[in-house]
């Protein structure tokens, strides 16, 4: 760990200058409490520094929250060996390209039956949050269920003994894009409405108390617990895909969630704070997280050490290294089949910007980490799935 100034600690050992004088604009923020604290995945982010924690007395930042609310992590584990998987792997990554749609702006024709019931527990919660999700987005009720682009995925992978984990990355989808970024645009509006002077526009906060914070904590709260239903339902439906490729019941020996773009007030150095976790998973001591690598690299099942100076936080993946477009300019498609042999995956050029050397090492990641987690598993790649 790395001490910035009084208010910043770094875990990251690669860590870009850019992204070090982004997150020192933050830290001088005079409601920051007691530091922000970096990741070891930390890396350029809209305002915010992706790979960061954020604790804040009396305000919230909604970019720093990001924009994707609730973006996270679900992960079953099955009663499988990869020595019992059948080889046309090709038949078990199309059907799960057939039950989840994929892409941004792909959402379901009609809610399904095993959606249903989930859109109706979200309608009453966004009753009782005294708002309407369809002044954001019409068709949200499509979009549960529905994975995204970028670097969400869907993976079948393999501990180091051999059992087979269902492993998938996504979050709230368009609504929750929309709720951040009204709120977003709020915060600003407010900032300049009473001549507050920022580092940087994308750091503009809500005032608690104000009629303005507490919208923006209702519908964020709303968004998040989208955000777990729409990988639940993915992740049901990815059970369904991999039963019938085995051609037997799957049993669910554990499931895993977990956000890494979130708000929750939480008790650090004895003051109750709003901590915005941006690219980074609870780690209080003992609890479950995933720590993702990236496309066609490591990922990790962990639990948490309790790291109080981290404010109980560890990464949430690898961590670009390099810009998509600056990927694309970097990178062939060749490199990329490279890259991913020994994995069945959709070979397009879309994925070019995905590839792992795009990214931080995750094994650089992970040691930087050792202080925030405990491996428990490391997870192997057989099938992924992506959105163009």
């Amino acid at each position: 760990m790395e001490k910035i100034n009084e208010r910043l600690v770094n875990w990251a050992s690669l860590l870009e200058a850019g992204t070090k004088e982004q997150a020192e604009k933050a830290s001088r923020l005079p409601f920051i409490f007691p530091h922000i604290a970096l990741m070891p995945d930390a890396h350029l982010g809209k305002g915010a520094t992706v790979g960061s924690v954020i604790p804040t007395l009396g305000a919230i930042i909604p970019a720093a929250v990001g924009v994707d609310i609730g973006c996270g992590m679900a992960a079953v584990r099955t009663q499988y060996h990869r020595d019992e998987l059948k080889p046309d792997l090709a038949k078990l990554r199309t059907a799960i390209e057939n039950a989840v749609p994929l892409s941004a702006g792909s959402y379901n024709t009609s809610v399904s039956d095993t959606a249903r019931t989930r859109v109706e527990k979200l309608t009453v919660k966004a009753e009782k949050a005294g708002f309407e999700p369809g002044r954001y987005a019409g068709n949200w009720e499509l979009q549960l269920g529905t994975l995204g682009s970028g670097n969400h995925f869907i993976e079948v992978t393999a501990d180091e003994k051999g059992q087979v984990w269902l492993f998938l990355h996504s979050g709230s989808r368009g609504v929750g894009n929309k709720i951040a970024t009204h709120h977003i645009r709020v915060a600003q509006e407010s900032a300049k409405r009473w001549w507050i002077d920022l580092p940087d526009p994308d750091l503009a906060y809500l005032a608690e108390g104000t009629d303005e914070f507490w919208e923006y904590i209702r519908q964020l709260r709303w968004a998040q617990d989208f955000a777990l239903a729409n990988r639940d339902e993915m992740m049901d439906r990815v059970v369904d895909c991999f039963a019938g490729y085995v051609g037997g019941a799957v049993r669910e020996l554990e499931r895993v969630q977990c956000h890494h773009n979130y708000t929750e007030q939480e008790t650090h150095f004895g003051k109750k704070v709003w901590l915005s976790r941006k690219g980074a998973i609870n780690a209080e001591k003992g609890r479950p997280g995933l720590i993702p690598g990236s496309m066609g690299d490591a990922s990790y099942v962990v639990a948490g050490k309790g790291n109080p100076v981290a404010l109980n936080s560890s990464p949430h993946g690898a961590g670009r290294q390099l810009s998509r477009s600056k990927a694309r300019k970097t990178f062939t498609r060749d490199q990329l089949r490279e890259a991913m042999k020994g994995i069945e995956y959709r070979d397009t050029d879309a994925f070019l910007d995905e590839i792992p050397g795009a990214y931080k090492p995750i094994d650089v990641v992970m040691q930087d980490a050792d202080d925030l987690v405990e491996v428990r598993h490391t997870l192997r790649q057989i099938v992924n799935v992506k959105g163009d």
